[in-house]
């Protein structure tokens, strides 16, 4: 079924389009949901939220540009939603900036490079998952969905300072605990 054929389906309420397009973007929007959530629940939950949302906007999409980035971005929102009503507590994040005696046990760059080549997809998911709801959703939202500073600061209700701080953070965070899982795997 094309994807116009499937997206008229869909608007006519039939059951077998409306699961053809779940199941045709289910493994790609599940990717993007684990990349906010925290375990594999809390993706579901997001994914479930943004498929319906998906299926109460399709009248709006405009035939103009990607399908699949339109349902992705209804996706992505629905997450950082989600993460907005239910972590409130947690997306608040200090804005203090690292300074270069904040940075603990510098390492060989060369070495970062080495262990970090041999990691795997879901060794990078995890570690992306174990990050604090705050940088985690900055990291994703700047660095995976291309979105500039000041569109996060509007998006999460925090200042653009808080938003760069939060991706330096996460990247450093990210970086030692990769090289250290690789460190110790290779021990």
């Amino acid at each position: 079924m094309t994807e116009n054929e499937l997206i008229a389906g869909c608007l006519r309420q039939d059951r077998t389009c409306q699961e053809a397009l779940y199941k045709r973007f289910y493994g790609k929007m599940m990717g993007v949901c684990l990349r906010y959530a925290r375990d594999r629940d809390e993706a579901r939950d997001m994914l479930q939220d943004g498929f319906i949302k998906v299926f109460a906007a399709l009248r709006n999409f405009g035939g103009k540009g990607s399908f699949e980035g339109w349902i992705r971005r209804i996706v992505v929102n629905t997450a950082v939603d989600h993460l907005r009503k239910n972590k409130q507590a947690y997306m608040i994040v200090s804005t203090v900036h690292f300074r270069d005696g904040d940075l603990p046990d510098a390492v060989d760059e060369d070495e970062d490079e080495n262990a970090l080549a041999n990691l795997s997809e879901e060794d990078i998911l995890r570690a992306v998952q174990n990050l604090s709801p705050a940088y985690r959703t900055v990291f994703n939202l700047y660095v995976i969905e291309n979105f500039s500073h000041k569109e996060i600061a509007e998006q999460l209700n925090i200042s653009e300072g808080t938003s760069k701080s939060n991706l330096a953070k996460a990247r450093f965070q990210l970086k030692k605990n990769l090289i250290s899982k690789t460190k110790i795997a290779n021990e």
